[in-house]
């Protein structure tokens, strides 16, 4: 389950539009019933050409004798226009609303472009509002403040995705009022610097411009849009306070900032009373990148995204599921100088790759709870003259700590001795029906310690745990089916909880219940369980799994989904729940299973928020945009032909960054995805284990009898070379890793125990600053202790 944004609305060009016809008078919007066909309205567009189909219903309707449905089936984006360009003056007032309905998983929005005097766009979406899905027609209005340097407006229906749109009664006012005028006394600009910054503000545009003063460098931000403007602003002992108007919804914002004395700090508040269902919130504008700098995202074990480079896709990851950022922050930096910002709010909380100027960078953007703008959201901004992405990553480390997330294996250690058991051992996923003659043949050839992930009957598991081994099983606590489809079922999955069906699932705002994992029919096609809501999971997992623990004498358990899927917002006046109330009630599922049950706990993907509480992620490791197809469904296959994304990214070492290790790696066991092993293409088996050895994480083998005898010596051959140093660095922390060659393919980590491995990942001989040589896809691991 991946967040991705595929946003590309902004590339639409002029030349585009066809000519516009100027519209005065208020209320005046030609046709925008339909009752006239499609009169006054411009033709769908859209950016695959055959992907949309609009045409008028007479079935569907509002009022009146027809509506607008829009058929979208492409990827891409797509947009739909009255035949006007509103003629306007900074400060006016204009509404525009629209009846519409809504189904399918793509996304569409009300919006305007703003136009110059000369005719240049300057914005194409602005002032955007969601259209969600429903069964009825919905009431949708925005109510825009014309900002400065705008001389016409056009209003826009756009979105991107498979979705249909029923649109109709479209209505634009041009009300008398203009909006609230800014302090006749604004200063252009406000200072607040100590000995380490200077942090200056400009009013007309909310932008700030930041000059580290150890290095003389200066961050400039750019403005990714006109929403904001400045009605007054007060310095203040440590910063400044501002009061800002956010024109495109006519809310206003209060926003401090307070910079550290003594640190290059400074955290920006920003709060505002009242609904927020416009969409996130855009602010602050993004830091403009330099040429030869990289992005930082922790996205799964973490990436770096070179900002020149023209492939990567523009990725809106959010701060609330393992599937976006798993940690909160993200940084920018040339490997020496640079910044990182940390969501110190982070439950509603999101941030968007964009491209300006040629060059990659990020933004944050604040989602709504549970439709309100609710607490004050905080990002703190810190200023690095040393250290690159090593740098970054300790910060926040530090900040873990401060906000109780830290808590190391050794300390996990002492409450459930097992959890030793996990240190170097290789997960393994098997399901062969006699998996103790398996694991007596593994431990004949060298491999020792073993996570066994696959669930047994009671006597087989006491066989395994006589034998050493982490015995485990799959569980989760997401998906419900409705009993009624058992029958159309190819199977039912035994750990639904079919009794929560249906008062116990999630439901949005307007009472729908949330659909979550597709299950195959008999027929082929595919229908999908609903959501438990997280506030009822514990209610079925404490009895599920103390019954079966008191005679199953499990070790470890794996629960699926918990940190991987978004935290969830519920609507259900039963158990409403914010997404701060999902994430609490997912931590007290996993604090039960390891604390109560004292169970070596794993979960899928990750989020630092289950660090307490776990002790292994499976999919860390594994980057979730960049998996093979189907991965969590069609596990057992083996591919032998490289997706170019998977090998570029997946594998790649010219971007991956061991960000999570950095942070956590004494802290919990970061492992490949049960879809994406380190053996499911056997061409990048050897890439797979000199990651594993580098960054001191141990390997995950899925195979059946078959495969494990044909594949014996290079399942053997892996685990040799990588859980040794994976046990030998498990309880350690990860103090550095650097780059020994421009072109990244020599990389070397060092750990707190004095462990330093090297690998070369290239496939020719290199030469390393030491002046030793490294064969192709070879390492070196020295030891010195301290």
């Amino acid at each position: 389950m991946r967040t991705r944004n595929h946003r590309t609305w902004h590339l639409l060009l002029p030349w585009l539009i066809p000519s516009a016809l100027l519209v005065a008078g208020p209320g005046h919007l030609e046709n925008g019933g339909f009752e006239n066909g499609l009169t006054g309205w411009r033709p769908l567009w859209t950016r695959q050409t055959n992907a949309g189909r609009l045409q008028l219903d007479p079935h569907t309707v509002h009022t009146g004798q027809s509506a607008a449905r829009i058929e979208h089936r492409g990827n891409l984006d797509w947009s739909f226009e009255p035949a006007l360009q509103l003629s306007v003056v900074p400060g006016q007032v204009v509404v525009f609303q629209a009846w519409t309905r809504k189904t399918g998983s793509g996304t569409a929005y009300l919006c305007a472009s703003l136009w110059a005097p000369d005719g240049r766009v300057m914005e194409w979406t602005y002032g955007s509002r969601e259209i969600h899905n429903s069964d009825s027609w919905q009431l949708h209005q925005v109510r825009w403040v014309v900002p400065d340097g705008v001389a016409r407006l056009q209003p826009r229906f756009i979105g991107t995705g498979t979705a249909t749109l029923w649109i109709d009664d479209v209505n634009l006012e041009h009300p008398t009022e203009n909006a609230r005028p800014p302090d006749p006394n604004l200063p252009p600009a406000l200072t607040w610097e100590n000995p380490l910054l200077t942090v200056t503000l400009i009013t007309s545009n909310v932008t700030l411009h930041v000059t580290d003063r150890r290095t003389g460098h200066t961050w400039h931000q750019v403005p990714l849009h006109r929403e904001l403007r400045t009605l007054c602003a007060t310095p203040q002992p440590r910063g400044f306070q501002l009061v800002l108007d956010q024109q495109a919804w006519d809310r206003t914002l209060h926003l401090t900032l307070e910079g550290e004395p003594e640190k290059p700090e400074f955290t920006i508040e920003l709060s505002s009373p009242g609904p927020m269902q416009n969409g996130p919130l855009r602010f602050p504008h993004p830091f403009e990148s330099q040429p030869g700098q990289y992005l930082v995202i922790p996205m799964n074990e973490g990436i770096s995204y070179p900002v020149e480079d023209p492939d990567v896709d523009l990725f809106r990851l959010v701060t609330y599921g393992g599937h976006g950022l798993c940690m909160a922050f993200w940084g920018v930096t040339d490997g020496t100088n640079g910044y990182a910002a940390i969501f110190k709010t982070a439950d509603d909380a999101a941030i968007q790759i964009h491209r300006r100027n040629g060059r990659l960078t990020v933004a944050p953007e604040w989602d709504a709870q549970t439709g309100q703008f609710g607490y004050p959201r905080r990002l703190r901004y810190i200023f690095f003259n040393q250290g690159g992405h090593v740098a970054i990553a300790k910060r926040y480390r530090r900040y873990a700590r401060e906000i109780g997330r830290f808590r190391t294996l050794a300390e996990k250690r002492q409450q459930n001795p097992h959890v030793d058991l996990l240190i170097g051992a290789v997960n393994v996923w098997c399901w062969d029906p006699d998996p103790v003659s398996i694991v007596r043949e593994m431990q004949q050839t060298g491999i020792e310690r073993i996570l066994w992930s696959q669930g047994q009957p009671p006597e087989t598991l006491r066989k395994l745990n006589e034998l050493g081994v982490l015995t485990g099983r799959y569980d989760i606590y997401q998906d419900v089916m409705d009993p009624a489809r058992f029958p159309h079922l190819k199977g039912i999955h035994p750990d639904w909880p079919t009794e929560a069906w249906p008062d116990d699932l999630i439901r949005d705002a307007t009472g729908r219940w949330i659909p979550g994992w597709e299950v195959e029919t008999r027929d082929g096609t595919r229908i999908p369980c609903g959501v438990l809501c997280d506030s009822r999971a514990l209610h079925y997992a404490r009895p599920r799994i103390s019954n079966e623990l008191a005679t199953h004498p499990y070790r470890a358990r794996f629960i699926d989904t918990t940190t991987a899927s978004p935290w969830r917002e519920c609507y259900d006046p039963a158990h409403p729940m914010t997404r701060s109330d999902s994430r609490h009630h997912r931590m007290q599922l996993l604090q039960f299973v390891s604390t109560d049950m004292n169970l070596v706990t794993g979960s899928e993907t990750g989020h630092d928020a289950a660090v307490p509480y776990v002790h292994y992620f499976e999919g860390m490791l594994s980057l979730g945009p960049y998996r093979v197809p189907d991965a969590g469904r069609d596990m057992a296959r083996i591919w032998t032909e490289v997706p170019p994304q998977l090998a570029r990214y997946q594998l790649g070492w010219r971007y991956r960054l061991p960000l999570w290790e950095l942070v956590y790696h004494d802290c919990v066991v970061a492992q490949w995805y049960w879809g994406d092993y380190s053996n499911k293409l056997p061409a990048l088996w050897d890439l797979r284990d000199l990651f594993n050895l580098l960054y001191g994480t141990p390997p995950m083998f899925m195979f059946d009898r078959k495969l494990w005898h044909e594949q014996k010596q290079r399942f053997v051959r892996s685990y040799r070379t990588v859980c040794p140093v994976a046990r030998r660095v498990g309880y350690t922390e990860m103090t550095d890793h650097r780059f020994l060659s421009p072109d990244r393919a020599v990389q070397q980590t060092r750990f707190a125990n004095g462990v330093t491995i090297t690998v070369n990942f290239s496939d020719s001989p290199r030469r390393t600053p030491d002046g030793s040589t490294l064969p192709p896809l070879g390492y070196r691991v020295d030891i010195n202790p301290n």
